[in-house]
């Protein structure tokens, strides 16, 4: 215990000696960015979209299902929740540098001595015990390069806790995304299952017509290829209805409950439910604080900074510090009694004189990997603001695509039902009345796809505003409309 007390005030000491850092101070670059939303979109929300919770924007049960169970089972979300804790452990490794590491050990020895080697003449057995606490090649941190390079395994822990939360974020859409997906080619599926039962009854009609001489062999043949056209669409969304399903479960993780699994075999509709709200759009400067991808890329640019410093303290002399204090006798049993205190004080100093131009270099490309840092954050934040504008861009074209394809469909089915009218009143051929068919199941398609488009776009935008990191939203209230 009196050793320990001894050592204490000499490890604090050499702590006490390192003061400066070397590491240069850190300016936040300059966003390159507009400050406003193409289409003038630069509304304040009620609150910042990336603080609205994922069960408040999904609202749909199924899909809150789905996200749920993918948080807690895929497998891209759990390496990254192991990448943080890797990061942590480098991060205390680092860290553990700045301190002495502090060593108790104890020896014997036991040795006889030949008659022509001992002083006596005579052949003698020598004994001799130790037992010390110390440390060995302490750098004392005069010059920050320690700190410095704790710093930097500091900001890149940060790149992997933004790094795992935008994982996650890229997860919540996906989800999201497949599950649209499988509805819509749901849809497309029962779609194509009435189309098809139609057109079959038609061909039947138009083969009976024939035999008896009211239709001709093309007329025949025509409604032919729209039977066998829509089979191979028949058998194209019945196969992607199943790999939907299947990316649905890679991304979950695991196999989807039976209850789950059953209810979406049912085959629900985009016009089932209300599955979003709408979102605001928000200010471009919270893209700094919400985006995670950017939040790491500045990390990553303090990490470089903070190497700076490094590079800059290796120049600068090294000073380490080796001690021990304890006890040594040649009998065990008197170890610890009576004067038989023992302690080694080594200190050493390593100037660099000539590397050959080593640390300059070092210096330099330190000096560009932060360069190319800043490079990198900047190009982050113009991604963004991309993704983001490109989102709100698409936002006001789809809502007026999908009012545009819903007319036509509408307009589509009065032509179908007028010209099949005239064909079974003998006015006008099937030719017709198989066209208006073909651009009704055209038009049918096109607005699924298109309130797909939109939909995702929705959750698109959700995501590169930062949405979906939290489940429930972590403000107060959120008022959100539901499009």
């Amino acid at each position: 215990m009196m050793l320990t007390k001894r050592l204490l005030p000499l490890a604090a000491g050499a702590l006490l000696l390192a003061g400066c850092s070397l590491i240069p101070s850190y300016d936040r670059p300059a966003a390159p960015i507009s400050s406003i939303w193409p289409l003038g979109r630069a509304e304040e929300p009620v609150a910042p979209v990336a603080d609205i919770g994922w069960r408040e924007f999904f609202t749909d049960p199924r899909l809150q299902k789905l996200i749920e169970l993918s948080l807690s089972n895929n497998r891209d979300l759990r390496v990254a929740a192991l990448n943080v804790e890797a990061a942590r452990a480098q991060y205390q490794i680092q860290r553990a540098d700045l301190f002495p590491s502090i060593s108790a050990s104890a020896s014997g020895l036991n040795e006889r001595v030949p008659a022509r080697l001992s002083s006596s003449g005579k052949s003698v057995i020598e004994h001799q015990y130790s037992a010390s606490v110390g440390f060995t090649s302490y750098e004392l941190d005069l010059f920050g390069r320690i700190r410095s390079l704790t710093e930097q395994e500091l900001e890149l822990y940060f790149v992997e806790e933004e790094t795992r939360t935008s994982t996650q974020i890229t997860l919540v859409a996906e989800v999201a995304d497949a599950y649209l997906t499988l509805m819509s080619d749901q849809e497309l599926l029962r779609l194509t299952k009435e189309t098809l039962d139609s057109q079959r009854k038609t061909y039947d009609l138009t083969k009976r017509s024939r035999d008896f001489g009211a239709s001709t062999e093309l007329e025949l043949r025509q409604v032919e290829t729209s039977v066998r056209t829509a089979e191979a669409n028949l058998a194209q969304y019945d196969r992607q209805v199943s790999q939907d399903r299947n990316a649905l479960v890679l991304l979950v993780g695991q196999p989807l409950p039976a209850d789950l699994d059953a209810d979406l075999a049912k085959g629900h509709g985009l016009d089932d439910a209300s599955l979003l709200a709408d979102l605001p759009a928000g200010l471009p400067s919270e893209l700094l604080e919400r985006r995670p991808d950017i939040r790491a890329a500045e990390h990553n640019l303090k990490a470089a900074n903070a190497n700076i410093g490094a590079a800059r303290a290796a120049f600068f002399p090294t000073v380490t510090l080796t001690a021990s204090g304890g006890t040594s006798d040649t009998s065990l049993s008197r170890l610890f009694q009576g004067p038989t205190r023992a302690w080694t004080f080594n200190p050493s100093i390593s100037v660099p004189i000539f590397e050959a131009g080593k640390l300059e270099a070092d210096l330099d490309y330190a000096k560009v990997q932060k360069n190319i840092q800043v490079a990198q954050y900047e190009k982050a934040i113009q991604t963004a603001f991309r993704e983001v504008s490109d989102s709100l861009v698409a936002l006001q074209t789809y809502e007026d695509q999908v009012r545009a394809d819903a007319a036509l469909v509408e307009a589509s089915e009065v032509r179908y039902k007028l010209a099949d009218l005239r064909f079974r009143n003998g006015v006008d051929g099937y030719l017709n009345t198989l066209d208006a068919q073909r651009s009704l199941y055209s038009a049918q398609q096109s607005l699924i796809s298109i309130r797909l488009s939109r939909l995702s776009n929705l959750v698109t935008l959700y995501k590169t505003l930062g949405g979906g990191w939290s489940e429930h939203t972590a403000t107060a209230q959120v008022e959100l409309k539901t499009p």
